[in-house]
C-alpha cells in the first residue's frame, strides 16, 4: 500500500495498492486488455481479476486519524488468565449453589479502528476519492493514523502511520 501524508492540516493520499497474482497467463491477459475493461482468469484453481489500473483492486478504504485513542477492553472472570488460576469450562467441581463470577476489565493490547473517513465504490459510481478530507488535531503531540484498504475480494490490509503535530 502506498501512502502520502501531507500536513498541516493533515490529509492522506492513497498512491498505490496491489494484491498477489501469479505470472504467465496473467501477464498476457493484462497486455490484451482494452482501456477500462477487466477480465477474470483461472490459474491453478485460483480466480484472478485483471485490470488496467491499481485502483480497480480497491473496493473501499478508510482512515482512523487517532488509532490509539480507543483501547480494546474486554471483561473476563476474576482470577483467569495471566494474573490468576483459570478453571477450564466443564472442569468445575460440583456446585451446590449457583454463584455468578465477578468480572474485571482487561486491555487486550489491541486498539479499536474508528472509521473517521472513507471512500467507497457504488454501482453508480466506480470512482474512488484518493485523498482524504483535511483533518486537524486539537492538541499537539504524536498520533498514529491507521489506513485500511479493503480489496475487491473482501480482504483488508491496514497500515499504521506515525504523525507528529506541532
Amino acid at each position: 500500500m502506498g501512502l502520502r501524508v501531507v500536513e498541516p492540516p493533515l490529509t492522506i493520499e492513497l498512491t498505490d495498492f496491489s494484491v498477489y497474482y501469479s505470472q504467465g497467463a496473467a501477464e498476457e491477459a493484462i497486455a490484451a486488455l482494452r482501456a477500462g475493461n477487466s477480465e477474470v482468469i483461472c490459474e491453478r484453481g485460483q480466480l484472478y481479476k485483471l485490470t488496467k489500473h491499481w485502483t480497480d483492486w480497491v473496493d473501499y478504504w478508510s482512515v482512523d486519524f487517532d488509532y490509539e485513542s480507543r483501547k480494546e477492553i474486554i471483561k473476563v472472570p476474576v482470577g483467569t488468565g495471566i494474573s490468576g488460576v483459570a478453571t477450564l469450562p466443564g472442569m468445575e467441581g460440583p456446585q451446590t449453589e449457583l454463584t455468578l463470577p465477578a468480572f474485571e476489565e482487561r486491555w487486550t493490547g489491541a486498539y479499536i479502528f474508528e472509521n473517521e473517513w472513507q471512500s467507497f465504490r457504488t454501482r453508480q459510481s466506480r470512482d474512488l476519492e484518493l485523498i482524504t478530507a483535511e483533518h486537524t488535531y486539537d492538541t499537539p503531540g504524536r498520533y498514529t493514523v491507521a489506513v485500511k484498504v479493503i480489496d475487491i475480494f473482501g480482504n483488508d490490509t491496514m497500515t499504521l502511520v506515525p504523525v507528529t503535530v506541532g
